[in-house]
């Protein structure tokens, strides 16, 4: 009988072992995580509400905007007081991108701050644009591009081609967050 209940103990702890190891990394599950914690600032734009070809834009940039959905951003500030929190974050957004499913669009610092930009799909149908950035003066976030068959090349054209409404939105508390004391 004890044989029986240690093996039976035995499978039992090596189930609950395969399928903890078997999390799949998820910005997704990262982003609702996030999102319910006080100390993060969490937002999703709608892409199509706040950008608008100029009057003059082909059709190829017209059809590149309506291809963007919306933004999710995540980000939470770097204060004196949550020096564990901003390692632990930067830690498990790094590890998230050791993915696959997430491949490297370029990498480069800036004014101290560390970013690096992934994305998913196909290099000539991107689903999602990833920037993920980290400054032990600023704090540790992520935004993600969202759309349906985005082209690189013609995300950078329509980037010269469009009008962005900043009115509809109060973009005061972002200010903040990037302000230096």
């Amino acid at each position: 009988m004890k044989k029986k209940s240690t093996l039976i103990l035995f499978f039992f702890s090596l189930l609950l072992l395969l399928s903890a190891c078997n999390n799949e990394k998820s910005l997704q599950a990262y982003i609702i995580n996030s999102s319910e914690k006080e100390a993060f600032m969490y937002g999703d734009i709608p892409v199509g509400l706040m950008l608008t070809p100029k009057e003059n834009a082909s059709e190829e940039v017209k059809e590149t905007v309506k291809s963007i959905k919306k933004i999710n951003a995540v980000f939470l500030k770097k204060t004196n007081e949550n020096d564990t929190a901003y390692e632990v974050e930067k830690s498990k957004l790094k590890n998230i991108f050791t993915n696959k499913t997430y491949k490297t669009l370029g990498s480069f610092k800036a004014k101290g701050m560390n970013m690096k930009l992934y994305y998913t799909g196909e290099t000539d149908h991107i689903n999602e644009v990833i920037a993920f950035g980290y400054s032990k003066e600023v704090g540790v976030g992520i935004a993600r591009l969202l759309g349906k068959n985005m082209n690189p090349a013609r995300i950078m054209e329509m980037m010269n081609n469009i009008q962005v409404d900043t009115d509809m939105f109060d973009f005061s508390q972002l200010n903040n967050v990037f302000n230096k004391k």
